[in-house]
Order: structure tokens, then C-alpha cells, then sequence
């Protein structure tokens, strides 16, 4: 993982003597000190949020947390399969309390400490890229805060820790690349199998990783003990996700997941099918590039030149190679499994590829900082082409349906900030507004001022999060979705809509949710001290369940716009669980 080969920009005067000798001691206070500023940063930005908003995504981790916490679990047939990976980092949240608001605020600061480790991950990262410590620690601190991997943060989604782990394990085998020891090998496998645990991306990364492994084992005799060892823990660790991922599988889906295998083998096996994966892959690229405000545009091109050069060492050409296959197998295997849902996300979307933003957007920086104003314009020119043709490919596929399918502001952060529109993607405008902020960047990187284009990195970083999060000067208490106190079981009617199913599966923090066919005139069975019924439009509460039992209160509410009813039994105040 490494730009060596660019060549380098005019040398700056010495340093003098001192500062340089004292720099080096005060390295760890300043990455401690960043940590802190970052972990603040993410936790401010998600304060004002007290319950699940992105269902049922996150519903499913949080459910699968509980479950491995030892709390009760619930029924999530049908929906995607939410790995337990993630969950599993997250169980520390229900161990101090059960109040839903209480845990999802915990579960908040867990996610700002995961996505703070992305600073000195970074700082790594840019001096492997040739940076010098003054122009790698600014600019690492400021590449963290890409909305690419805050925004997601502010959730409880796997996409909170994916980029962390994506970039320790790119640290840990670049090391085993460069040095062959197995100690490396085994921390890079280590990160694969926990990114495999967490995300189906993940698998890709384990593949690849396994890949390169057989690479390195076959690039000398004093290497193969060291692949072996990695592979090993390779091995060993996806065991062990699978074995987590299979008691959460049954657990919380006793009626199976979501099959997305049908819709994959149809997309690898017509020509419609591939149209759609690379189309959707290409707009993955683009969205990665605009969200990184075209650094990783830059980045991309450079990543390829390394791996396309002749005189490329064959570490740097592996490491790029690596990266490169990561990066396109994510894109392409994500939009072949993903359904047409009829939302603008289908053709372009950043959330899959959010997991190797940063070091792309930090390989881009380096490359712009150290070329020479010449090749540094060609390179940030290659990357606008490649931006402007991603672009193209997308309108030319989906035509029309970019304006007439579904949009929803949440797949598209970055690019409502561009546009300073939360309705609809201008895709054209968006792509403008990235190649200007690239421009700006260059220059100022061509003034020798790198810390001052990190400050204007992460002022732009900033502003795009305030913009995508809206204000946060009021913390809004989460209300309890169910009348009565919280004991007691509660049961929902089978033609409830699922999104109400799965939006009470997490507040309903006392007991397991069960199924009721209020169809079959039946009391409910005793200890059922809650009944949830549809409400359809027009229907008074007190119509909504005509055979409920003598005594039982109705009391509405609704989600999104789909009315409901939760039928309490006031005798149950202290009804076991």
C-alpha cells in the first residue's frame, strides 16, 4: 500500500533540529488527543438521536446485541440476514440498562470509539503513503471525518466498524507483504474474519485475503510457514463468525432470511443481469469518488498506476492489486445481489464502498501533495475522466428512472450537500460540485500548505455532516410505543404491517414479541398483557379489535403513515414476563 513510485515533489528547507526531535515525542499525545476530538466529534453529531430511525437495519443488529447480551430476542423472518459480528461489539450497551434510549446512547458512544480509531489508522495509512508525520497527522484527522465514515456512525449499522477493519487489515498485510512475518499475516487474517462476520462485504475482503496469501506463499520458501499461520487464523476466525452468525440465524430467523441467491444467479447469467451489476457497480464508483470529494478519484488512478507500472515493486503491486479487487468485488457483487426496489439507490449508492472511502481519499491526498504540479494536474484530471465517465454510464443505464423511482435522502449524504437538495439526485451537479472542491484542494496543496487544505478538508467534512444530520441543539426523549407499564407479553395480529412489527421489536425491551390472529375471535393466552392490531384509514380505535377481551383500552399511533392499535389489559401492573 504504497505510492513510492510517484515521483516526488521539490524538496522542502530541512527542518530545523529541534522540532524535528521533539515531534516524535509528542506523536502519542497528539494521536490520543485526536482520538478524543474525533470520538467527540461522532458522539455530538449523534446525541440528539435516541431510537432506531434506519429499520429494519437497525433493528436487526440491535435485536441480535440483546440476544447475545442475554435478553430476548424476536422473530425477523423474511428480512435480510443482520450478521452477528457487529451485535457481538455491541453488547456491552445492554448490560447496564434496559431502557431502550439509555442503550442506543451507549451504543452511539460505542460506534464514536470505533470510528475514532479511524484517525491514527489513517495516520498510518499516509505515511505508508510517503507523507511526512506534520503533513500525514493533519490530513488523517481531517480524512476521518469524510461523511463516508461518520455518517453511518450515527447508526446502528455495521457500517460503523466496517471501515476500520478494512483499513487494520490493509495495515496488517501491507507489513506482511513488505516483511513476511507471520505475525502480520495472522493480524491481517484476524480483520478479514472479523469483517466477515460483520458484513457479506467482509467475505469479499476474505477472499481476496486469502488470495493474496497463496500470492505470498508462493513468492519464496521462508514465506509459506507465515501464509500458512495466516491462513490458519483465517480459517479459524470465519469458524467462528459462522458459528455466531448461525446461532444468531436461528435465534432471531426461525423461518429463514431473505434469499437474495435467486436474484444473484439471474444478474451472473443473463446479459440484462450483468447490464444492471456493472451498471450498478459503476455507479458505486462514482458516488465513491464524489463523496470523497474527488480525492478518490485521484486515488483510484494512482492505486492503478501502481499495479499497472513495470518497474512496481511486487510488493507495492500486490497491495494494489488487493486493493483493487476488494474494492471492484464489493462494487460488483453488491449490485448484482441487490432487488430492483424501484429507489434511485438501485444505480447509484455510497453505502457499500463507504468501507474503503478513507484510503482512497488519503492515497489521492498523498499523490496530489507529493507530485509536481504538472503530473499532480494530470492525475487529478485522470480522476476527473474517470469521475465523468462513472457518471455517464449511470444516466445513459438508468435514464428516466433517476427521476421517477423512489429517492431517499438518506442514501445520498454527500451528494444533497453538494447540491444543497434533500428531494432528488443531480447527478451532473453533484459531480460539478465535487471536480470544483478537488480543484480547490489541489491548489491548495500546490502552496505547500497541506495543513492548510486539511483544515479546508475538514471544514467541508463538517459542513456536509451538519448539513445531512440537521440540527442537534435539542435532545428529543424516545416516548414508549405501548401503553402500561413494561411487564407482561406482548403479541401483534398477523396482518400487521411488518414495518410496525419490526419498528416495536426493539422498545419492547421486556419480552419476546409473538404472533396473534385476532381473526379467530380467541381470548389471548393468559400472561399477554398487550395486543397490537392494524388500523386501517377511517377505522375509530375502538373499532379496530371487536372481539377484544372486556376492560382492554385501545391507544393509536402510528408509524410513518401507517396507522395502529395497542390493546392494553390494565390489570397487568406487575405481570410476569
Amino acid at each position: 500500500m504504497s505510492l513510492a513510485l510517484l515521483p516526488p515533489r521539490r524538496q522542502a528547507p530541512p527542518t530545523p533540529p529541534g522540532p524535528s526531535r521533539r515531534f516524535p515525542r509528542a506523536l502519542p499525545w497528539l494521536l490520543a488527543a485526536g482520538v478524543l476530538a474525533q470520538a467527540a466529534v461522532r458522539l455530538w453529531f449523534s446525541w440528539a438521536r435516541t431510537a432506531p430511525a434506519a429499520n429494519p437495519d437497525e433493528t436487526g443488529y440491535l435485536l441480535a446485541a440483546r440476544l447475545l447480551a442475554g435478553g430476548p430476542g424476536g422473530d425477523l423472518s423474511g428480512n435480510t440476514f443482520y450478521q452477528g459480528g457487529y451485535p457481538l461489539l455491541l453488547t456491552p450497551a445492554f448490560w447496564f440498562s434496559h431502557d431502550p434510549a439509555t442503550v442506543y446512547t451507549t451504543v452511539m458512544a460505542i460506534n464514536a470509539v470505533l470510528g475514532a480509531a479511524l484517525f491514527p489508522l489513517g495516520y498510518a495509512a499516509a505515511r505508508r503513503f510517503g507523507l511526512a508525520r506534520r503533513h500525514a497527522l493533519p490530513l488523517a484527522f481531517a480524512a476521518a471525518l469524510l461523511p463516508a465514515t461518520t455518517f453511518f456512525g450515527a447508526f446502528a449499522l455495521a457500517d460503523a466498524v466496517l471501515p476500520t477493519l478494512v483499513l487494520a487489515w490493509l495495515l496488517a498485510l501491507d507489513r506482511f507483504v513488505r516483511n513476511g512475518r507471520a505475525g502480520d499475516a495472522a493480524l491481517a487474517s484476524l480483520a478479514a474474519s472479523c469483517a466477515a462476520a460483520v458484513h457479506t462485504r467482509g467475505t469479499v475482503l476474505l477472499a481476496v485475503h486469502a488470495a493474496a496469501l497463496l500470492v505470498m506463499a508462493l513468492t519464496g520458501r521462508r514465506r509459506i510457514r507465515a501464509a500458512l499461520a495466516g491462513a490458519a487464523v483465517a480459517l479459524a476466525g470465519y469458524a467462528a463468525g459462522a458459528a455466531l452468525n448461525a446461532h444468531v440465524r436461528a435465534e432471531l430467523y426461525p423461518r429463514g432470511t431473505r434469499d437474495l441467491g435467486e436474484i444473484l444467479a439471474s444478474r451472473l447469467t443473463t446479459v440484462p443481469g450483468q447490464e444492471w451489476a456493472l451498471s450498478g457497480a459503476a455507479g458505486q464508483l462514482w458516488y465513491l469518488i464524489v463523496s470523497t470529494w474527488g480525492l478518490a478519484g485521484a486515488g483510484l488512478v494512482a492505486v492503478a498506476a501502481v499495479l499497472a507500472r513495470r518497474r512496481t515493486p511486487a510488493a507495492d503491486r500486490i497491495m494494489a492489486g488487493v486493493l483493487l479487487a476488494a474494492t471492484c468485488g464489493i462494487a460488483y457483487a453488491s449490485s448484482a445481489a441487490l432487488p430492483d426496489e424501484h429507489r434511485v439507490g438501485n444505480f447509484a449508492y455510497g453505502r457499500y464502498l463507504a468501507c474503503v472511502a478513507l484510503v482512497y481519499a488519503l492515497a489521492g491526498a498523498a499523490a496530489l501533495a507529493r507530485l509536481a504540479a504538472g503530473p499532480a494536474i494530470r492525475l487529478a484530471a485522470a480522476g476527473a475522466l474517470l469521475l465523468e465517465g462513472a457518471a455517464l454510464w449511470v444516466t445513459a443505464y438508468a435514464g428516466e428512472r433517476l427521476r421517477t423511482h423512489v429517492f431517499i435522502g438518506f442514501d445520498f449524504p454527500e451528494v444533497t450537500f453538494l447540491t444543497a437538495d434533500r428531494s432528488g439526485l443531480h447527478l451532473h451537479e453533484a459531480t460539478v460540485a465535487a471536480l470544483a472542491l478537488l480543484g480547490g484542494l489541489l491548489v491548495l496543496s500546490r502552496l505547500d500548505r497541506t495543513a492548510l487544505a486539511s483544515v479546508a478538508l475538514a471544514g467541508v467534512n463538517l459542513a456536509a455532516l451538519t448539513f445531512a444530520m440537521g440540527p442537534h441543539a435539542r435532545r428529543v426523549p424516545a416516548e414508549p410505543p405501548l401503553p402500561g407499564p413494561a411487564t407482561g407479553r406482548v403479541v401483534t395480529d398477523a396482518s400487521l404491517n411488518w414495518a410496525v412489527r419490526v419498528a416495536l421489536l426493539y422498545p419492547v425491551w421486556w419480552t419476546r414479541i409473538s404472533a396473534f390472529d385476532v381473526r379467530a375471535g380467541r381470548p389471548p393466552a393468559p400472561g399477554v398483557c398487550t395486543v397490537v392490531v392494524p388500523l386501517p384509514d377511517g377505522t375509530p380505535p375502538e373499532a379496530s379489535w371487536p372481539a377484544h377481551p372486556a376492560g382492554w383500552r385501545p391507544h393509536a399511533g402510528r408509524f410513518w403513515s401507517i396507522g395502529w392499535v395497542g390493546w392494553h389489559d390494565p390489570s397487568c401492573s406487575g405481570a410476569g414476563q
